[in-house]
C-alpha cells in the first residue's frame, strides 16, 4: 500500500459490491485518521485548559505531551502563541493508508481471523 499512496491520485474502494469511496488519496487518509496532534509542552496543564471545548478531546499519558483531537496544528499553536506559552513539539499524526483501508473497510470484509484457532472435536 505504500507504494500506492505515493503513486496514486484517486482512489476507488469498492466492497461486498458497495461504493466505499471514490476519492483522493488525502481525503481517504484524513476520514479515517481522527486528526490527532501531539504537543509537548512544560506548560502542559495550563494549554490543556485553554484547549477544552465543544468537539474537543485532550488527553495524556506522559508528563508534558498532549494528544489533542478536535483541533489542527496551528489552531493549537495560536492558542498556545496567544497566552505565550513555550511549545516544542507540535506534530499532526495521521493515519497510513494501509491502516485508513483497514479502518474504513472493516465492515465491509467478508470473512476475517479471530485469532488462533482451536482444533475441532470430533465426534466418534
Amino acid at each position: 500500500m505504500s507504494e500506492m499512496a505515493q503513486t496514486a491520485t484517486r482512489l476507488i474502494v469498492v466492497g461486498r459490491g458497495r461504493l466505499i469511496a471514490d476519492t483522493t488519496v488525502e481525503e481517504f487518509v484524513a476520514r479515517a485518521s481522527g486528526h490527532s496532534v501531539t504537543v509537548r509542552t512544560p506548560e502542559a496543564a495550563r494549554l490543556r485548559d485553554l484547549l477544552l471545548g465543544p468537539d474537543v478531546t485532550v488527553t495524556s499519558e506522559q508528563a508534558g505531551v498532549l494528544q489533542v483531537q478536535g483541533l489542527n496544528a496551528e489552531q493549537i499553536g495560536t492558542v498556545a502563541w496567544e497566552a505565550h506559552l513555550p511549545v516544542f513539539e507540535l506534530a499532526s499524526q495521521q493515519a497510513s493508508l494501509e491502516q485508513a483501508f483497514m479502518e474504513l473497510t472493516q465492515d465491509s470484509v467478508e470473512y476475517r481471523s479471530a485469532g488462533p484457532s482451536t482444533p475441532m472435536e470430533v465426534a466418534a
